[in-house]
C-alpha cells in the first residue's frame, strides 16, 4: 500500500519560514520524480518545485530563490524548504510521486498571515 505523509504545515507571518517534509512508504522511492505542488482556494493545483531520482531540481518562478526542493532517499523523504514567505503562498500543499504524479499525499495546510 503506498502512502504519501506530509508534515510541517501551519500558520506562519510573512517573511517567515517553513520546512514541509513527505514521508512516502510502498514504493520504490529512489527511482520516483518528486514533486509539490500547491492548491488555493478557488485556483486550481500548480507544480511548485520537483526534484528527479537524480536530483535534478525545477521550481516554479514564483518561488525561485525562496524555496528549496530536496530528498533523502535512505528516509524516503522529500522536503520543501520555504523561506520570505508570502501571503500570496498560502495553500494546501501536496506532494507527488511519478512524472506526472501517481501517488499524492493528504496535503498540509499553509498559511502566512500576520
Amino acid at each position: 500500500q503506498v502512502q504519501l505523509v506530509e508534515s510541517g504545515g501551519g500558520l506562519v507571518q510573512p517573511g517567515g519560514s517553513l520546512r514541509l517534509s513527505c514521508a512516502a512508504s510502498g514504493i520504490n522511492f529512489s527511482v520516483f520524480s518528486m514533486h509539490w505542488y500547491r492548491q488555493a482556494p478557488g485556483k486550481e493545483r500548480e507544480l511548485v518545485a520537483s526534484i528527479s531520482s537524480g536530483g535534478i531540481k525545477n521550481y516554479a518562478d514564483s518561488v525561485k530563490g525562496r524555496f528549496t526542493i530536496s530528498r533523502d532517499n535512505a528516509k524516503k523523504t522529500v522536503y520543501l524548504q520555504m523561506t520570505g514567505l508570502k501571503p500570496e503562498d498560502s495553500a494546501v500543499y501536496y506532494c507527488g510521486a511519478g512524472r506526472p504524479p501517481v501517488y499524492w499525499g493528504q496535503g498540509t495546510q499553509v498559511t502566512v498571515s500576520s
